[in-house]
């Protein structure tokens, strides 16, 4: 999605984009408690237009380690999506799921990992699933790619591959949990292409 097309949105397109981050954020919340088997809370979700060079800052800073979970997108809706979450929050989500104890400075196993992934592609495809059923669009993802890097080293992913026609993505920081002290911080980054950008906007009348 281009810059100009961000900076000539109108207050009622970004409200439909904010709309979409709180319906999607409302499905992943969903899907989690499901996995979890337990209720699950959220907080309303704040939804922004960022600058590539700003998000790094917003999940922490560029060093901060970070599980990022990212899936391509085709058909009707193409580009990237991206989950990411701090660290430890994963590793808290992991203790959660498989009910045994997981060292914070410890490197995931290949069971873990595949478990932390499949977290991820319930979430992401929980909130997909109610943006294609919002805009009644055919949307399909790729098998999501998950990485444990510092979030400066996970961001410049889209930064590079979308950075060629544009600057700005749309982040929706969601909090998942039964309270306070048990709150997941998440960040839902949707970068459509301009095409499916326009193609979304048509669906909704826009």
């Amino acid at each position: 999605m281009s810059d100009t097309m961000y900076n000539s949105m109108n207050d009622l397109q970004f409200d439909v984009l904010r709309e979409i981050g709180n319906i999607g954020s409302g499905h992943a919340a969903t899907a989690l408690a499901k996995l979890l088997n337990q209720k699950i809370d959220i907080k309303v979700p704040k939804a922004e237009l960022c600058d590539f060079s700003k998000l790094a800052d917003i999940v922490g800073g560029a060093e901060n380690l970070v599980v990022g979970i990212l899936l391509t997108l085709s058909d009707d809706v193409e580009g990237m999506m991206m989950f990411i979450m701090e660290k430890n929050a994963a590793y808290h989500l992991l203790r959660k799921m498989m009910w045994c104890e997981i060292d914070d400075e410890q490197p995931l196993d290949e069971i873990q990992l595949s478990a932390l992934q499949e977290i991820g592609n319930i979430i992401t495809g929980a909130y997909l699933s109610s943006l294609s059923d919002l805009t009644r669009l055919t949307i399909s993802s790729s098998v999501p790619y998950i990485a444990i890097d510092m979030a400066g080293a996970i961001l410049s992913v889209p930064a590079i591959e979308f950075g060629k026609v544009g600057d700005k993505a749309l982040m929706i920081q969601a909090e998942f949990g039964r309270d306070d002290a048990d709150d997941i911080k998440g960040f839902f980054l949707l970068i459509p292409t301009m095409e499916s950008y326009s193609a979304i906007m048509s669906s909704l009348g826009l």
